[in-house]
């Protein structure tokens, strides 16, 4: 497998990426995971402007951390209201707007395919930062360099994805990750109504991995090595009656862990929890997951400082 340049490169998507190219990214987080909270020096004249239409809290601000521990400079439209697309201005004119102002843009949108539209007609790299119900390429980076640093290894494991997988674009988009790799299995975990969307369930076929959809979770407990959980998205349903029919229909518990899982079993959830995991399963063993949220700050330093070309500076 031949490992690509990551200069100047668009991050649209986690298919766009070899296993290579992800090791590459694991091995330079290490480098600069004693920076996540203090700073290198490494991009003094970059400035990234950060588009987030949708709501946020951990993917934009670790992108902004990320930047500023970088040395470099943000700007950021959060939402539409205040800004001039609230007065008619269109994706394509922001876009350009932004690129005037940065060296690299960072967006968030509601439509799928919003960041490959962006990146088409921007001359600096943009970064998708989820759009639609499929794509959010460094959730999954981060997910899955937690895994790395878990267990060692990301082959070989049992994988359990429990949720929402109709509609949640970070377990969709763990799941194409997981078809860079060699799992031993994957459990896909969830309500009938909430099956996995069909153009990933191909990728997933296509990639020659064991998989099989489960509706109960402890179903296949006792096999899992990484359980990863999400939410039920109530603001993507198109139809409220369809979210009231699957509200609550999982719940992770401290008991049924204890009685079930592996000792060595571990937790991520990309956050916010509701309530799918029980507040005592934080403080368990289990539990990976403000883990996994800290290294959303180190997996994006790494992932900049390779698209500026500046990794051999750390």
């Amino acid at each position: 497998m031949i490992l690509m340049s990551f200069k100047d490169r668009d991050v649209i998507s986690i298919l766009d990426f070899n296993k290579d190219d992800l090791y590459k990214l694991f091995e330079v987080t290490d480098k600069i995971l004693p920076y996540s909270k203090s700073k290198i020096n490494l991009l003094p004249d970059k400035i990234m402007a950060t588009a987030f239409f949708e709501p946020s809290t951990r993917t934009r601000l670790s992108f902004e951390t990320a930047m500023r521990r970088l040395g470099g400079e943000v700007i950021s439209i959060v939402g539409s209201e205040g800004i001039s697309l609230m007065k008619g201005e269109n994706l394509h004119d922001t876009v350009k707007m932004l690129e005037a102002y940065s060296n690299i843009i960072v967006i968030r949108h509601k439509n799928e395919g919003a960041a490959k539209y962006a990146a088409e007609i921007a001359s600096v790299p943009i970064i998708n930062g989820g759009d639609g119900r499929q794509h959010h390429p460094t959730q999954s980076m981060l997910d899955l360099y937690t895994i790395y640093k878990l267990k060692g290894k990301i082959d070989g494991l049992v994988y359990g994805i429990l949720g929402d997988l109709k509609y949640a674009r970070t377990a969709n988009s763990l799941i194409l990750a997981l078809t860079k790799f060699k799992p031993k299995k994957i459990y896909l975990i969830s309500p009938p109504l909430l099956r996995l969307r069909d153009d990933t369930k191909m990728v997933l076929k296509s990639s020659g991995i064991s998989f099989e959809e489960v509706n109960e979770v402890n179903d296949i407990l006792s096999e899992l090595d990484i359980l990863y959980v999400t939410r039920i998205q109530k603001e993507r349903f198109p139809d409220i009656m369809e979210y009231e029919k699957v509200k609550g229909s999982y719940r992770i518990t401290l008991n049924m862990l204890r009685e079930n899982a592996k000792d060595d079993l571990k937790i991520l959830h990309p956050l916010p929890k509701v309530d799918e995991i029980a507040h005592e399963v934080d403080y368990s063993k289990y539990a990976a997951y403000f883990l996994q949220a800290s290294y959303g700050v180190p997996v994006r330093m790494a992932l900049i400082t390779l698209i500026f070309g500046v990794e051999d500076k750390i």
